[in-house]
């Protein structure tokens, strides 16, 4: 006995609402759990950590990108019966949450030295709780399945452990080492930056042509620069050993201009003797190359400015001076002494800070660094083994090893109050440093008590670079996560932080686990405005992606932002194609509410054994269609191909769904046949259900309100099972019978409307099909024709010959005739005739090029080469008939 199902398709609104529906899912499924790891204990695991936005305030539409992905991904796992775990955080963000936190009290006119580092630090704990809230309201909004109870947080007591064991550990290798060097200093922070923290930009600035006298007073010496202020700490000239213009002056001293300092002329190899004039200013305290010359001729290092970019006491009368002030003001005295040859206009790249914008001054600190060359070496070894992480897409491996080929040593160590303060005591007896995962009793080298610890921090950079193992337990090893999560699935993220991120994790996770942190690594693209430009503050281009979701809908934008984009490249954003995914949106929701509105009170009939032989040929033909899509979409969304899984999406249902299966069933849903009405139904009701759970990791709310609607198993779409292709469904002469009837109709429809013939008018249609099999198909389907090409009359026959003053349309396997008197003009059919002929024409002669190509028939596959020889001889008889149809209409 079958079960009758009610259904309420009619107690659905007439328009689909996003807030309701989104207010309303979203709170239910996190109440529920149905996003908590574990509710499948045996199944297999897939994992995901989210790449932890900084908790510095809103999210961007950059991030709606990065976490639709995301989430398209694991929604799609879990419904395929994976234990899957989408991992929640956020990261401290060291320079940028201090600078917004300062910012805030210099509004109130306190400073962080006014409260101290404790009472400092519980304000920004402050703000860390309140934008974290904030995040976790916009990952609702954007309807994102993460599991609240693992979310992390870079500076939470169990990743705060893992941060100071890898310290310790790689201290311990003597692969952390503090030391003085030339680094980037950020005057605007006041701290130290890592290389991939400086933005270089073309700057339109000039170079100084400086003449040093000689102290002897037998001449000069040409030097040029482009910062006249740190000549204030030169303490050399150098020139090549093998520069005959110089070789006599090795040795010799020259007075340094306006300080009046003795400095030597010094030969180096680092000269390019055919530069300029081949003599070059050695500023060993502020420039890193002659950094590296002063160690070689053990030269003083004077630094002359201070930590804010003032010109400290060593720079004399400028003392006090802001750089760019003094800069001014040592051109104009060099002009007054004499010694400024010349100024050039000169182009060329500054560095400046990615965080603050300040220009970046290279700058003598005693910071920690990593040695990163044998963290690389292991990496580049796994990778150009085959055992490494897996690109999409595959160019930016080469991005990836060009750079880690290359690699220097990092500089972790940062002057803030707001991060991981580095493990590291100084003893007070002996001036050594003890490194330790607690704070020590004593200085391991002397035993003394007078111990401080380091007031640094560590680069925030630092701790995200444990997130894939630190999040999942590590260095816990028996920690029940990351023995079944560890290595994680993959990582999805932008190419901008390749060398920030993904580089560092991976070289860690090696080094700390003997694992790559992850199986692949997707690259996006950026988020750039319609126009192509980045978004920016100061361009005032940006997007809120609340205000995308207030206007259209989080479906809206999800599908838009994941199906627009190609792996690696950029998306423009323009609002006329969130509009676009707004409309499939309700498209869908009228062909649901249609097709429960006509499922009520049903008995379901089971689609298998003889029924399916039963079927209409429509319903073959959309189950055929939805078995194939199943397979495409899991196959495009397994190579992270959204693009091309939103549009194989769209198409079947706008297309197939929508405009024909819908139309055809109709026929059956309002005809005298109870048993096919029945089957009809079935079909319907498992069509729609399917669609939705492959549309869901896309539009999550959607089709969750459309499938509460209708008949099924199961309280959540989240949970069912994902849809697998399934050879029963397959119907390859269906498919071709409907092929056949679609190119009928969208033929008679393409020549109504040539014609202005309204496609409410009933016309008279004959149909010549090429045989008896073809006759015998549209004869089996004559209600099909009748209902979609409105006829008055319909005949079908081989034999039928073409009447006079008709249209005429040619689509394989059959010629269609539409008697028209008094509605045709024939010069206007002769002449839409030769255009098509025209077009035949050309089909023709591309196919018949590519046969006769060597290059391609010594390639292509034979299924490819048959199948164009197949085209070609269908254009070729299309070709002959519209020619004969010409000279009829001629004659």
């Amino acid at each position: 006995m079958t079960q009758e199902i009610k259904q309420d398709g009619l107690s659905m609104p007439t328009t689909y609402d996003p807030k309701t529906a989104e207010n309303k899912w979203y709170d239910h499924w996190v109440n529920k759990g149905y996003f908590k790891a574990g509710r499948l204990p045996d199944a297999e695991p897939f994992t995901i950590v989210i790449p932890p936005p900084n908790v510095t305030g809103v999210l961007h539409i950059g991030h709606a990108l990065d976490f639709t992905l995301q989430d398209i991904i694991i929604r799609a796992k879990r419904m395929q019966g994976y234990d899957a775990l989408w991992l929640p955080g956020t990261d401290h963000a060291g320079i940028a949450t201090q600078a917004r936190v300062e910012g805030n009290l210099r509004q109130e006119g306190v400073t962080r030295y006014d409260l101290g580092r404790e009472k400092f630090l519980e304000k920004v704990w402050e703000w860390k709780e309140l934008s974290a809230g904030t995040i976790r309201k916009q990952w609702a909004k954007m309807g994102l399945s993460l599991d609240y109870s693992r979310e992390r947080f870079t500076m939470d007591e169990g990743l705060s452990r893992a941060v100071r064991e890898v310290f310790v550990r790689l201290y311990e290798k003597g692969l952390i080492y503090r030391g003085k060097y030339i680094i980037n200093w950020d005057p605007a922070a006041r701290t130290a930056l890592s290389d991939i923290e400086v933005e270089y930009k073309e700057v339109q600035g000039a170079l100084y042509h400086l003449q040093y006298p000689l102290k002897d007073g037998s001449g000069h010496i040409t030097v040029a620069t482009t910062r006249p202020e740190t000549m204030l700490g030169d303490t050399a000239v150098a020139v090549h050993p093998k520069d005959e213009r110089y070789k006599h002056l090795i040795g010799k001293m020259l007075v340094l201009p306006i300080i009046g300092r003795e400095i030597p002329i010094i030969a180096d190899e680092y000269v390019e003797k055919e530069f300029g004039s081949g003599a070059v200013k050695i500023t060993p305290a502020h420039d890193p190359n002659d950094f590296e010359v002063g160690l070689r001729h053990d030269l003083p290092q004077v630094l002359v400015m201070d930590e804010s970019g003032t010109m400290n006491p060593n720079a004399g009368k400028y003392a006090g001076m802001d750089r760019f002030d003094c800069r001014k003001q040592i051109v104009a005295d060099m002009k007054e002494q004499g010694v400024l040859l010349r100024i050039e206009e000169h182009t060329h790249q500054v560095g400046h800070s990615e965080r603050t914008g300040a220009v970046v001054e290279p700058y003598l600190s005693t910071q920690w660094f990593v040695r990163m060359k044998p963290l690389a070496e292991r990496a580049i070894e796994a990778q150009k083994s085959g055992n490494g992480v897996n690109f999409v897409p595959d160019r930016f491996e080469k991005t990836y090893l060009n750079w880690i080929e290359n690699i220097r040593d990092w500089c972790i160590s940062r002057q803030l109050w707001w991060g991981h303060r580095i493990p590291a005591w100084y003893c007070g007896d002996c001036g050594k440093e003890t490194v330790s995962m607690e704070e020590p009793v004593s200085c391991s080298h002397c035993g003394g008590s007078k111990l401080t610890q380091d007031n640094d921090v560590l680069d925030t950079w630092f701790s995200s670079a444990l997130w894939p193992f630190s999040t999942l337990g590590w260095p816990d090893e028996q920690s029940e996560d990351f023995k079944k999560r560890f290595p994680t699935d993959v990582l999805v993220t932008g190419y901008d932080i390749i060398f920030f991120w993904v580089a560092r994790m991976i070289f860690t996770a090696l080094e700390f686990t003997d694992r790559n942190p992850f199986r692949d690594v997707l690259i996006h693209g950026l988020v750039r405005d319609a126009e192509g430009r980045k978004m920016s503050k100061s361009l005032g281009n940006g997007v809120d992606p609340l205000e995308v979701i207030d206007q259209y809908g989080a479906d809206a934008m999800r599908y838009m932002l994941s199906t627009g984009i190609t792996p690696g490249q950029d998306l423009r954003f323009r609002w006329e194609r969130v509009e676009q995914a707004r409309n499939f949106a309700n498209k869908i929701w009228n062909a649901s509410r249609f097709a429960l509105m006509n499922l009520e009170n049903y008995e379901p009939v089971a689609l298998e054994g003889d029924v399916l032989s039963q079927l209409t040929t429509a319903d073959r033909w959309i189950l055929h269609r939805l078995n194939e899509t199943a397979g495409e979409v899991t196959r495009l969304l397994d190579e992270y191909e959204f693009g091309e899984t939103g549009r194989a999406l769209y198409n079947f249902i706008w297309d197939d769904l929508c405009d024909w299966y819908i139309e055809f069933a109709k026929l059956t849903l309002y005809g005298n046949d109870p048993a096919a009405k029945r089957r009809t139904q079935s079909v319907l009701s498992y069509v729609l259900d399917q669609t939705l759970r492959l549309l869901h990791p896309f539009m999550p709310f959607i089709t969750e309100e459309i499938w509460s609607h209708l008949p099924k198993e199961g309280e959540t779409i989240t949970l069912a099972a994902w849809p697998k292709p399934d050879a029963k469904w397959e119907a390859p002469n269906e498919v071709a019978e409907m092929e056949l009837l679609m190119g009928m109709i969208r033929a008679v429809r393409n020549v109504r409307a040539e014609v202005n013939v309204p496609p409410g008018k009933k016309i008279e249609l004959i149909i010549k099909p090429a045989d008896q099999e073809t006759s015998a198909i549209i004869e089996r389907n004559r209600e099909y024709v009748q209902r979609f090409c409105n006829t008055s009359a319909l005949s079908i026959d081989t034999g039928a010959a073409a009447p006079d003053k008709a249209m005429s349309a040619i689509v394989t396997g059959a010629e269609m005739y539409l008697p028209l008197a008094g509605l045709i003009d024939i010069g206007q059919e002769v002449a839409r005739l030769e255009k098509e002929l025209k077009t035949l024409h050309a089909e023709v002669e591309r196919v018949e090029k590519k046969l006769a190509n060597e290059g391609f028939m010594a390639k292509a596959p034979a299924s490819v080469i048959e199948e164009e020889r197949a085209k070609m001889k269908d254009y070729a008889d299309k070709r002959d008939k519209v020619i004969a149809r010409i000279a009829e209409l001629k004659g």
